[in-house]
Order: structure tokens, then C-alpha cells, then sequence
């Protein structure tokens, strides 16, 4: 039999439990829980008025993000993004920052540049080859680039070389020509305009040099032959004292040779003009003998007076044709004035009177002069007077 509703209600009456009262100590429990859910509910609202939503664009790449920070400087703090001297950021680092903001940051790159033969390091923001050049405002356009436009400029930099297109003058061959190049040296603007240098041309300036914009360069063509010549290689002389020999007279004891030296030349010729020989070898063939000479170092003898007057050089003329060395036929008589080696010995003489100096040999006659006059001369003592 089933139960009757008053027992279903009942039952469910007696199933409920009563809640006990609150006590005191279970009210003091409680109010700090509520205080912290009031407090959180109140820091939520300032969580929410504090956080910004940006956008950040470094380098060209963008992106957006929620930020607690309160300027520029923060944000790339939190974000680790650095900043050095030749970066740009805008807004400016320490501007404040606030919801919706864009902030953009580029970073400054090295750049070893090349113009034109001056080299210096500059710094540019550009992510490209093309965009450096606009931003350091060189004029490319036909210019010779090291790179393409459109390369990539990392963060490490780049090394670029520009050579801007240039004009000058060449006069080559009898012609001038006007010759617009990006060429490194001279050389090569040379060649391209088909005025190529041939083994000993040059140039009027370093044909390695940088071409610049106006030069006159005139181009030599140098041809040239190569002539060898013998040459005589003059001899010195050695002179050489001797006590023996009176003072003012010499005697040449080996006479000097010359010797002989094979000289390469070369003549060149430059633009038809032919230049004075230059010598680029030599070798002695035969070296030159030196001459040497004895010069007399020994006091002359004293003058004898009454006799230093006559003409003795007439007298010896006269006796021996000048020759201090001269001999008779009978080989009795020699020297200036034919002594006989008595009479020589007797006047002072040694040896024979050949053997000594012309100087000596005028003295001794001088002493017989004043002894004996002419007369040891009967024929060229008229010669002694004129």
C-alpha cells in the first residue's frame, strides 16, 4: 500500500537540517574574506584602466601588444628592443605612451661607402641598398654599384662602392675624344672606350689613378729600339814623389791606357717625338791602365852666379838636339852638353853625365863655364850669347 502524501511530506520535513546560528567568532572569520573579494574587485578595474594596446614596428616589422608601461622608454625596455645613438624612434623615447599608440623603431646600420675613390662610414635606417642611397642623398642613377638596389642592409652593415658616372677628355692618336665611364682607374676607362695602352704607353697622369669628372688625360704611345755602343773608359793618372829626382821635373815611368765599356741605350720614341738615349746597361770590357808619374821631390842645385844668364837650352840644342840622355858615336862624350866622365867627375859629377838629370847636367856645365869659359865647346859655344 502506498504511503500517504502527509508521509512524503513528512519525510521530506524531517530529511532538511536546520543551519545553526552565527556566532560572533564566525562573523569576525568572515570579514576579512569579504574585504579581499571587495578588494579584488576594485583592483580589477585599475588593471583594466592600466593596460594599452600599441602597436610596435621594428624594422619594418609590426606587431601589436598590451602594455603596463608608461612611456616609450619602458616599452622598449619590456620588449628588449635596444637603442643606440644612430637609431630613430618615434615617438621619441620618454614621450608617454597611451592606447592606440604607434610606436616605430629603426635601427641604424653601417655602411663602409665607396664614392667616387673617397672612402667613409656613414650610417642609414634603410633596410635596402636603394633606400641608403636616397637617404644619404647620392645621385645613382647610371652609377656603378658594388651591390644591387635591392640587397638587403642587416644589422651588421654593409660595404658598398659607388662610382658615379663621369666624363673626360682623351687625347689619344692625334684625336680627342669625350669618354663617359664608371670606370676605377684610368686604365679601364681607357680600354672601354677602345684607347687601350699598349705595353709602354702611359699616360699624362697615373694611369692607376681615379678618373675624375672634366680630367685631360693625354695618352703617350711610346715606342723605342735599343742600340749597344763601345766606349772608351778614360784613364787617371798616379802620380807618385821620388827624393831622387830634382824639384820641378816629372818622369813618366808606365804610360796610362784607356780601357773600353759596352753600354746598352734605349731611344724612345713617344708620339713621334724622339727622346734622348737612356742607358739601361753596361759592362767594362776591358778596365783602363792608370798612368804613373814620378815627380821630383830633391832640392836643384844652387845658381851659379855668371852663368844662370846664358842661353844653355840653345847650347844643348846645339850639342845633344835637347836630349838629356845622348852619347857620341865614339860613346865617349854624353848628355845635354857631351861631357866626358872626367871632366864630369872632376866638376862634382857620379856615373856617367847621360844617366843624370837634365837639371844636373845644366849645373855642371854652368861650374865649367866659369872655369874655362866656351871654350869646352869650340862649335855651339857662339850659342850660349845668342
Amino acid at each position: 500500500m502506498s504511503p500517504s502524501p502527509s508521509a512524503h511530506r513528512g519525510g521530506r520535513a524531517r530529511g532538511r537540517r536546520r543551519r545553526p546560528a552565527a556566532t560572533p567568532d564566525h562573523l569576525r572569520r568572515l570579514l576579512p574574506r569579504a574585504l579581499v573579494v571587495a578588494f579584488l574587485a576594485g583592483g580589477t578595474t585599475a588593471f583594466v584602466a592600466h593596460d594599452k594596446a600599441v602597436r610596435l614596428s621594428v624594422d619594418g616589422h609590426p606587431r601589436t601588444l598590451h602594455t603596463f608601461a608608461d612611456d616609450v622608454d619602458g616599452l622598449l625596455a619590456d620588449q628588449d628592443v635596444p637603442v643606440g645613438p644612430h637609431d630613430i624612434v618615434a615617438p621619441a623615447p620618454g614621450t608617454d605612451l597611451t592606447n592606440g599608440d604607434d610606436i616605430v623603431v629603426r635601427h641604424g646600420r653601417p655602411v663602409a661607402l665607396t664614392l667616387d675613390g673617397q672612402r667613409r662610414r656613414v650610417w642609414t635606417t634603410a633596410g635596402t641598398v636603394d633606400g641608403a642611397l636616397r637617404q644619404l642623398g647620392v645621385r645613382a642613377e647610371g652609377a656603378y654599384l658594388s651591390a644591387s638596389r635591392s640587397q638587403p642592409i642587416g644589422r651588421h652593415g654593409l660595404e658598398l662602392h659607388v662610382r658615379t658616372a663621369r666624363t673626360l677628355v682623351v687625347a689619344a692618336d692625334g684625336r680627342e675624344y669625350r669618354v663617359r665611364t664608371t670606370a676605377a682607374t684610368v686604365r679601364e676607362a681607357l680600354a672601354e672606350a677602345g684607347l687601350a695602352l699598349r705595353e709602354r704607353d702611359t699616360t699624362s697622369v697615373p694611369p692607376d689613378s681615379f678618373p675624375r669628372d672634366g680630367q685631360i688625360v693625354t695618352v703617350l704611345r711610346i715606342t723605342g729600339r735599343t742600340e749597344v755602343r763601345e766606349e772608351p773608359v778614360p784613364f787617371r793618372t798616379v802620380r807618385r814623389p821620388d827624393p831622387h829626382l830634382p824639384r820641378g821635373t816629372e818622369e813618366v815611368v808606365r804610360p796610362g791606357a784607356p780601357g773600353l765599356r759596352r753600354v746598352t741605350y734605349h731611344r724612345d720614341t713617344v708620339n713621334g717625338v724622339r727622346r734622348a738615349p737612356r742607358e739601361v746597361a753596361a759592362e767594362t770590357v776591358r778596365a783602363p791602365r792608370p798612368r804613373i808619374v814620378r815627380f821630383g821631390t830633391r832640392a836643384g842645385p844652387a845658381p851659379v852666379p855668371g852663368a844662370d844668364h846664358l842661353a844653355w837650352g840653345a847650347l844643348a840644342r846645339c850639342e845633344a838636339g835637347g836630349r838629356p840622355d845622348a852619347v857620341d858615336a865614339t860613346g865617349t862624350h854624353g848628355g845635354l852638353y857631351q861631357f866626358d866622365v872626367r871632366t864630369w867627375h872632376r866638376l862634382g859629377g857620379t856615373g856617367r853625365p847621360q844617366e843624370a838629370p837634365a837639371e844636373e847636367q845644366t849645373y855642371r856645365a854652368k861650374k865649367l863655364y866659369v872655369t874655362r869659359g866656351a871654350s869646352p865647346w869650340p862649335v855651339c859655344g857662339r850659342k850660349l850669347h845668342g
